[in-house]
């Protein structure tokens, strides 16, 4: 990925090359959408009659629907609301709870609301390598009939690789997502105006009256076909969640400019392939090419669908440092994977989770169409909660007028909730999987939350005040050794369970004290002059406070050699690191269900080492043991 850019730092690097890139990276997942939303749309399952008017009509809802879901909601209007340039779900609840002030019982159901969506999306990034991947190698179907049975085999090699190849970073490929993905929607583009060409009366259905009778005439099944529509419009979301990467400008000029209308071109084109040839309902993409063509599509449409894994893959990684940031899952390893991109990370927890729900959506689902029933559910759901927490923005952030704020809102919150309603009719057929995935993560982040919100009352509740603490030195110091500690802690405040562990099993102080605490802020990044407050307190000991936004990882080596800039210097190897390594105890009064606290502190269990998570030297650090009773 790119490193984060502003549209308006169009000087930093050339407009063309951000769009570029954009297009490689943004794009991915929307992108190959007509792997499969054709053939799902007019899916005989789904009980419509197979018509030239319904074939217009399901061509109109899908192209108004990008229309307003895509361009209109996200592009021009929910991109405005960047977090210091950041978009995404959780991004987007940070400046949301913020906008909001001091309503405390509001920001808890808009964190409530953020922690699902955010939950849902990693429903999405196990769907779409499934789909993207299988929906690519299906083309062999067509291209080589006798391959037909080494399809999900071919697929599940397929998907092996893309996950193994994590650890090494997309440093290496990221530079070609761009001119791939924009071969991609070049094939794309022509294929269809070939195919309308033959059938130009399917340029009709840009009429959006075709659309409104297509959903209203056609009862339950217009209804069912509207959540397979709604599988055009899937990445919408990763055009707000990755703005940060690129800035606003660069993405939109990339869907108005190439993205929007190759997509179009490409869907009424399989549209107007339906008209002339009801038989090519079977596989509509791979049969709008010749058949010499065929099978290098099968292998452009492979590399696409590598990229559009890539894109969400990625953005797990991104979401789920977010996550650990604002306190919503344990530490995880983060490799970064680039010296100079710092947004390249691997985590390698997050890859083998989504490599086994990825493999279990191929082998339980078996092929694309099947697995289109299941995806939908969990983006729709998270397009639902982003228009929610984009009104607080607009109404309380920005101060637009109500009755604006509240009729936006309600328009786009019917859109998202038809589309909920309309996925949630394949519940049973597939639908149930994202969403029990959400429901899981989601019972995972709150636990987390709680679970620390009520280790750091208790932590809060046994404290020793700071500023009583060295008042104490007045009539008796402890003797004094040479070098400096460092203990890290939560609570600045309050003398840390380590400084005491250390005072009462060895009897000594360093000659220099430093009370370490890392707070993280609502914004991606703090700016570099404000992230590191220092306060002397007398007697050799200082305060610490490393601000941190939520985009960021701490790094102690850098705070220290920051903290030198600062008058704070520090010798790596006269400093020693002092952490504690907790024990979680279920009790009675623990606040939280007790299947609850046992959950939490299997959590704690997984969650990477301190040492590991804050880059300390290994060598220099000191854990001291502490049972903490929930």
């Amino acid at each position: 990925m790119s490193s984060p850019q502003s549209a308006s730092s169009s000087n930093k690097g050339p407009m063309a090359a951000l769009t570029l890139g954009a297009l490689g990276v943004v794009y991915g997942d929307i992108g190959t959408s007509p792997l499969y939303t054709i053939k799902a749309i007019f899916d005989p399952s789904l009980g419509l009659a197979f018509s030239q008017a319904n074939i217009l009509g399901g061509l109109s809802t899908l192209f108004w629907s990008l229309m307003l879901v895509v361009s209109l909601k996200y592009v021009m209007l929910i991109m405005r609301a960047d977090n210091e340039r950041e978009g995404g779900i959780l991004a987007l609840l940070a400046l949301a709870s913020k906008s909001i002030g001091d309503r405390a019982r509001t920001r808890t159901v808009l964190t409530v609301l953020g922690v699902f969506g955010a939950a849902l999306f990693y429903g999405d990034s196990v769907l779409t390598p499934a789909v993207t991947v299988l929906g690519a190698i299906e083309g062999l179907e067509v291209a080589v009939p006798p391959l037909k049975p080494f399809v999900l085999p071919i697929s599940i090699v397929l998907v092996v690789a893309l996950f193994a190849m994590q650890r090494r970073g997309t440093a290496a490929v990221g530079a070609l997502f761009g001119p791939v993905m924009l071969v991609w929607f070049g094939v794309l583009a022509a294929a269809g105006i070939a195919n309308i060409a033959a059938v130009p009366a399917v340029l009709n259905a840009l009429n959006p009256v075709h659309a409104l009778q297509f959903v209203t005439h056609h009862g339950l099944a217009s209804f069912l076909v509207l959540g397979a529509v709604f599988l055009a419009v899937t990445g919408a979301e990763a055009l707000y969640a990755d703005m940060g990467h690129f800035g606003k400008r660069p993405i939109q000029l990339a869907w108005f400019f190439c993205t929007f209308p190759a997509l179009v071109l490409n869907y009424f084109g399989q549209g107007a392939l339906l008209i002339g040839d009801a038989k090519a309902l079977e596989n509509p993409f791979f049969l709008m090419f010749p058949a010499w063509a065929q099978l290098p599509m099968v292998g452009l449409s492979t590399l696409a669908a590598a990229i559009a894994s890539q894109a969400v893959i990625s953005g797990a990684y991104s979401i789920t440092k977010q996550a650990i940031q604002l306190g919503l899952l344990p530490r995880s390893r983060i490799v970064q994977t680039s010296e100079r991109e710092v947004g390249q990370i691997y985590m390698p927890v997050v890859n083998w989770a989504l490599f086994v729900g990825v493999l279990a959506a191929m082998i339980g689902f078996g092929n694309s169409t099947t697995l289109t029933f299941a995806y939908g559910l969990s983006v729709a759901g998270t397009m639902a909660i982003t228009t929610v927490l984009t009104y607080f923005v607009i109404r309380h952030g920005w101060g637009y007028p109500l009755a604006l704020c509240v009729a936006a809102t309600a328009f786009f919150l019917a859109i998202d909730l038809a589309f909920v309603a309309a996925c949630s009719m394949k519940l049973l057929q597939g639908g149930w999987f994202p969403l029990a995935m959400g429901v899981v993560l989601f019972t995972l982040m709150m636990t987390w939350r709680r679970g620390r919100a009520r280790v750091n009352e208790r932590a809060r509740a046994n404290s020793v005040p700071l500023e009583a603490f060295l008042a104490g030195f007045a009539e008796e110091e402890p003797p004094r050794t040479a070098g400096t500690g460092v203990f890290l802690t939560a609570q600045p405040d309050g003398v840390p369970t380590a400084l005491l562990h250390n005072l009462k099993h060895n009897g000594v102080l360093h000659g220099r004290v430093v009370i370490l605490s890392i707070e993280t802020e609502n914004i991606p990044r703090v700016p570099k002059e404000d992230y590191i407050w220092i306060e002397t307190l007398g007697r050799g000991f200082y305060r610490v406070r490393v601000h941190l936004g939520f985009m960021e990882t701490p790094d102690i080596p850098r705070v220290l050699e920051d903290c030198g800039r600062q008058g704070l210097p520090f010798e790596l190897m006269q400093t020693s690191f002092f952490v504690n390594r907790e024990s979680y105890v279920p009790s009675a009064s623990g606040g939280m269900a007790m299947w609850r606290q046992h959950l939490f502190v299997w959590m704690a269990h997984l969650a990477a080492k301190a040492t590991d998570y804050f880059r300390i030297p290994g060598n220099r650090v000191v854990e001291l043991g502490a049972q903490v009773r929930l």
